[in-house]
């Protein structure tokens, strides 16, 4: 029986397995920049100057026993060369004997230095320091190895994850596939898609070869894993359409089928259709191709998602709402507590919908447990990661402030605080006010307080290890926990978290009911990783074909038709409102901030507008067409996690407009006062 637990699918060898040690590899590499830093500062500590002793000294070919006399004679015996232009011209230069003399000493002492200096390395060079310094260029070759390896490790990572969303049917998309119809739709319109991309790569690499400019073999192995991997999802898709499930309905009609096509597909026919028109076939490949540029920020992504389904594995979400539970909150009070306590780890799970796929199961079920209307534990799940996206240390914030030189990561999380008071403050005033059905009936604090208390004891452990871990970075690596280290300690943290719940748990296997049961350490790092794994694939590739729009965008020279500066920055951050939450409607954050960077910022700067104002609208605007249809992608993500059941009895819950609608509509009215108040009360300060 304990062997059963390693036991795998083939899926799960396929995927899974080679996608976890993918992601570790990215973790180990990235850690390794640390080691090696600390061990360069120990090996100088233990032994002064081993930045000399890193390579063996080399012998001096120069002679320190020298015979000056001599030398000097040979000097001055010397006559002028030949083929020496300047002496025909202006004579030949006589020699000075003592100034022969001084610099053949110096030459000598120079020479009798570096043999003592040779010497004394020779000496210091000791087994010991031999073995150290093996081990240190060691991880120095780990080093250099895994940054010139993150692109190839990101195109399989990519590709991978693609090919699995493929075969298990978790592509985002507007609807789920309910019908033959929408199946045989969603699948026909991606094969076309994927093969679209393989053309599209294949003509790249193609085009590549014939240019002026040679190619080197580093960057013709990329473009061959390219091909390789949209032919294996051209095959999975076109596998997929042939065999179609048995538990598909009958029936359907085409406006519903559509709505079931992944929106990358989507994406993807639009920009190698236009692509196409004007003559670049090869487009989709060359914008896939900038995502080599930023490798390292979309390794980070997955690395998120990663820890996002790792946190879904613990206990932690279930251990923090225990702890307001005693208090009998309201249904629409705990909405407004979830939302909130969620901001911190969307923060470190780096974007709204990573938080609402790892934690929004949780968020919806408890809320409903509590007695909350479908609608609002909806719109709760929706938003749970709306409001933490301008706290540290936010990826995409990380994102902006390295693609934008006119703000700091210091400035933009400084202000993200302030905004995420206000966008909090609305979010309550909305939630307490608007349609709120029930009574607040709170339970008396003498009875509350000490049932909280002790629903806080579970907690303390976890404290403990998150504590460890960073302590231990911070101690052993002199690394602190920031934007900047956050990607590659959260997934450190979440696995000795996994490992704590592991052993504890372990030992007292009677647990009250209610609360999780843990399935294992290696059953929840193997289910965290087949979650992850899909979740990759759906989001980076959307994220990919989101750079193609972008570039659609900017090479169809739409932005050149709006004035490149405003007289007031009033008129020119309405237009600014408007275009940042139709680009958050169509496309992924990351996407999007590479394309307002290049397009929408400039117009901004130029009319008057704060960069640090500009970014912070920005990010509220974009969560606002998170929220908004027609896409509404947090919604999508949010239908993904709790199930399509759950949204179709939500769909059939009566009463009036609002309550019908509630899940769309609230976050609509918060996160729209939200950017309202983002967008235009700064200017009165200094427009």
């Amino acid at each position: 029986m304990q062997g059963a637990g390693f036991r795998r699918t083939g899926m799960e060898w396929f995927s899974s397995l080679p996608a976890c040690l993918l992601l570790l590899a990215v973790v180990l590499f990235s850690t390794s920049s640390d080691i090696h830093n600390r061990m360069l500062q120990a090996g100088e500590a233990i032994w002064s100057g081993y930045y000399k002793l890193r390579m063996d000294p080399v012998a001096p070919s120069c002679d320190p026993a020298r015979n000056i006399d001599a030398a000097v004679a040979a000097e001055m015996a010397k006559a002028p060369a030949d083929d020496d232009p300047m002496a025909a011209l202006l004579g030949a230069e006589k020699k000075d004997p003592a100034e022969v003399r001084t610099a053949i000493e110096r030459s000598v002492a120079n020479c009798q230095q570096a043999h003592q200096t040779y010497e004394l390395l020779k000496d210091q060079l000791t087994p010991a320091v031999r073995a150290y310094r093996a081990v240190e260029l060691f991880v120095a070759d780990a080093i250099a190895f895994g940054l010139s390896s993150q692109r190839y490790i990101l195109v399989i990572l990519v590709m991978l994850c693609a090919v699995t969303a493929t075969l298990t049917r978790h592509h985002i998309a507007m609807r789920a596939m309910e019908t033959r119809l929408d199946y045989t739709v969603s699948y026909t319109i991606q094969t076309i898609a994927n093969a679209m991309l393989l053309g599209s790569s294949a003509i790249f690499r193609q085009s590549s070869l014939g240019a002026e400019t040679s190619v080197s073999s580093a960057e013709l192995l990329l473009h061959d894993l390219w091909i390789v991997g949209f032919a294996c999802l051209t095959l999975a898709s076109l596998y997929r359409l042939i065999r179609v499930p048995e538990d598909l309905k009958e029936g359907g009609t085409m406006n519903k089928a559509f709505l079931a096509v992944p929106l990358y597909s989507g994406m993807c026919l639009i920009s190698g259709t236009y692509f196409a028109l004007i003559g670049h076939a090869s487009g989709i490949g060359i914008y896939l191709g900038k995502m080599m540029e930023l490798a390292d920020m979309f390794l980070n992504v997955g690395l998120y998602v990663w820890v996002g389904m790792m946190l879904k594995q613990t206990r932690l979400a279930t251990l923090v709402f225990n702890v307001f539970r005693p208090w009998r909150l309201p249904p629409e009070m705990l909405a407004v507590v979830a939302v909130l306590v969620a901001a911190v780890p969307t923060a470190y799970t780096g974007a709204s919908g990573i938080f609402v796929i790892a934690a929004g199961a949780v968020i919806y079920s408890e809320l409903r447990a509590a007695g909350a209307r479908r609608q609002l534990a909806l719109a709760a799940t929706a938003m749970s990661g709306s409001l933490g996206v301008v706290l540290r240390p936010c990826l995409l914030v990380v994102v902006i402030a390295y693609l934008n030189r006119e703000v700091t990561t210091d400035e933009l999380f400084g202000w993200g605080i302030w905004v995420f008071v206000l966008t909090s403050s609305l979010f309550i005033l909305v939630a307490m006010t608007v349609n709120r059905r029930s009574q607040f009936d709170l339970a008396p604090a003498a009875e509350a307080f000490p049932a909280m208390l002790q629903a806080v004891r579970p907690l303390i452990p976890y404290v403990l290890v998150i504590a460890g871990v960073v302590l231990f970075y911070r101690i052993a690596l002199d690394v602190k926990m920031d934007e900047f280290s956050a990607p590659r300690l959260l997934p450190v943290i979440l696995l000795a978290i996994l490992v704590y719940e592991h052993v504890s748990l372990k030992k007292d296997r009677s647990r009250v009911s209610g609360e999780l049961h843990h399935q294992g350490l290696e059953r929840s790092v193997r289910g965290a990783t087949n979650d992850t794994t899909a979740e990759i694939g759906a989001l980076l590739l959307l994220l990919g074909l989101s750079v193609s729009i972008g570039g659609v965008i900017e090479r169809s020279h739409i932005m050149q038709s709006v004035p490149q500066a405003f007289d007031s920055p009033w008129s020119a951050m309405l237009l600014m409102v408007a275009i940042l939450v139709v680009l958050g409607m169509i496309m992924d954050a990351f996407g999007a901030v590479i394309l307002v960077t290049a397009t929408v910022a400039n117009i901004a700067y130029s009319s008057g507008i704060d960069p640090i104002h500009f970014w912070m609208v920005t990010l509220v605007a974009f969560e606002l067409g998170y929220l908004s249809p027609p896409v509404a992608l947090n919604h999508l993500l949010a239908r993904q996690v709790v199930g399509e059941a759950e949204i179709l009895a939500a769909q059939q819950e009566t009463g009036t407009f609002y309550q019908r609608h509630e899940r769309i509509i609230m976050p609509l009215i918060a996160m729209g006062l939200s950017l309202l108040v983002v967008a235009f009360v700064p200017l009165i300060f200094y427009a």
